[in-house]
C-alpha cells in the first residue's frame, strides 16, 4: 500500500512576516502602511511604504515573496469542505454568539470568515492580513455589501492599532503538522493585546496525534530512488530527502499502530513557549507488519459554541488540504500485533527561520522478531 495523492502547493502562511519571512520589500520597511475599508481604522507610521501590487499588476516575482497574493492557494483552501463548513457552521449556526459582538479575523485571507461572521450578526469585523490578497478581500467585501460592516487592514498582526477591544477572534491559522508556519503566533498576540478578558477564540483547542505506516514502496521510491540514479550515486540528495517530511493523504490500510497524542493545546491560556515542546509517545501495534514512518495529524475544536464541532485531518476522516505529514524512519521495524514502541518526540521552530519547524523523533522497541532497536532522528519542515 503507498499513499494516495502526491502532496500539492505548500502553504507559506504571510500574515505575521519577520525577519526574512517572505515578502515583498516594499512591505517590510517599518511603519507599514494601514489601509482600511469600511470606517476609519487607525493607522501604524504615517511614513509607512507601499502595500504591494494588485493583482492584476503581480509578476512572478511578487507571487515568489508572497505566495498568498495568488488566488490558486486560496482556492485550494475554499474548496476544502471540511475546513470551511466547520467554520462555516460553527458561526453561522451560532449567532447568539456574534450578535452585536466586535470581531478580529487574524489571517482574513479573501475575508470569507469574516463574512460568516457579519452575516452571524457581529457589530463590526476587523480582517488583517500582511498578503497584497488584501486588495482582491476588499473587491469581495464591497461586491458582497459588507464595506460598512468589515473594515480590512493589510499589516502585521503587532503593528496594528484598534479603536477596541473584540469580543471574539476568528483565525484558521493551522498549518502543516499542526504548527508548521507559527501562525499560532500571531493568534497570541492578537488575544494578549485585543480579546476582552470574557472573550472566546475560534478555534478554541487543539491536538496533536501520531500513529504508525507501513509504506515501504512508497519510501523505496521517495527516499531509495537516490542510492542509484541511471548507474550513478546520488545518495547525499537521499539524506536531505528523509530528513525532510512529507505531505501527504495516507491509506488508512496502512495504518499499523494505535494513534497516541503528542500535545493538547488551549489556545485561551497557551503561552509561546509552550508551543516548543518535548513529548513521550507509546504506539501499540495492531497487526504483524513492517513499521517504516510515523505520521502526525491534528484534530481542532469549537467547544465554545453551543453543540462543538471537531475538524480532524486524521488519515481515517474525510479529506482536508492539510493531508497528513510522514516522517520515514532510516530502518523500518519488524512488528508483531500488541507489540509497543516508545520515545520522545521534540518540535520547536528552526533558528534560522522561525516559519519552518524541527522536529527530532526518538524511539527504543525490543520485538520478537529482531530484537532491540533504539535511534533518534532529526527532520525540517520547510
Amino acid at each position: 500500500a503507498t499513499s494516495s495523492a502526491m502532496p500539492g502547493r505548500r502553504r507559506q502562511r504571510q500574515d505575521a512576516p519577520d525577519e526574512g519571512a517572505a515578502i515583498p520589500k516594499e512591505s517590510k520597511s517599518e511603519g507599514m502602511e494601514v489601509e482600511a475599508s469600511g470606517p476609519a481604522a487607525s493607522k501604524p507610521d504615517a511614513s509607512a511604504s507601499k502595500e504591494g501590487p494588485k493583482p492584476e499588476e503581480a509578476t512572478a516575482k511578487d507571487y515568489y515573496f508572497d505566495s498568498y497574493a495568488h488566488f490558486g492557494i486560496h482556492e485550494e483552501m475554499l474548496k476544502d469542505e471540511q475546513r470551511t463548513k466547520g467554520y462555516r457552521n460553527a458561526i453561522i449556526n451560532n449567532p447568539h454568539l456574534f450578535r452585536g459582538k466586535i470581531v478580529l479575523d487574524v489571517g482574513c485571507g479573501t475575508g470569507i470568515l469574516s463574512m460568516f461572521a457579519s452575516k452571524a450578526g457581529a457589530k463590526h469585523v476587523y480582517g488583517i492580513d500582511c498578503s497584497t490578497i488584501i486588495h482582491t478581500a476588499r473587491q469581495i467585501i464591497k461586491d458582497n455589501g459588507f464595506e460598512d460592516q468589515i473594515t480590512l487592514i493589510q499589516a502585521k498582526m503587532e503593528d496594528v492599532e484598534l479603536p477596541c477591544k473584540v469580543d471574539i477572534i476568528i483565525s484558521e491559522w493551522m498549518g502543516y503538522a499542526l504548527l508548521y508556519e507559527s501562525m499560532l503566533d500571531t493568534v497570541l498576540v492578537a488575544r494578549d493585546k485585543w480579546l476582552n478578558p470574557d472573550g472566546i477564540i475560534m478555534p478554541d483547542k487543539a491536538i496533536m496525534y501520531m500513529c504508525g505506516i507501513e509504506d515501504s514502496q512508497y519510501k523505496d521510491e521517495k527516499i531509495h530512488f537516490w542510492d542509484d540514479v541511471y548507474g550513478f550515486d546520488m545518495s547525499c540528495i537521499k539524506k536531505i530527502a528523509i530528513s525532510e517530511p512529507l505531505v501527504d493523504t495516507v491509506n488508512p490500510d496502512q495504518i499499523c499502530t494505535k494513534s497516541c497524542q503528542l500535545k493538547s493545546i488551549d489556545i485561551h491560556t497557551v503561552q509561546k513557549e509552550d508551543l516548543c515542546f518535548e513529548a513521550p509517545w507509546k504506539l501499540t501495534t495492531t497487526r504483524n507488519d513492517y513499521l517504516t514512518a510515523m505520521v502526525i495529524y491534528f484534530d481542532v475544536g469549537f467547544t465554545k459554541i453551543h453543540k462543538p464541532i471537531w475538524l480532524s485531518t486524521g488519515p481515517r476522516a474525510p479529506y482536508t488540504h492539510w493531508r497528513q505529514t510522514v516522517f520515514y524512519l532510516h530502518d523500518q521495524l519488524t512488528v508483531e500485533k500488541d507489540e509497543t514502541v516508545e520515545g520522545t518526540i521534540t518540535c520547536k521552530p528552526n533558528e534560522s527561520n522561525h516559519r519552518d519547524l524541527d522536529f527530532e523523533i526518538a524511539y527504543t522497541f525490543d520485538g520478537k522478531a529482531d530484537g532491540k532497536h533504539s535511534a533518534k532522528h532529526s527532520y525540517r519542515m520547510r
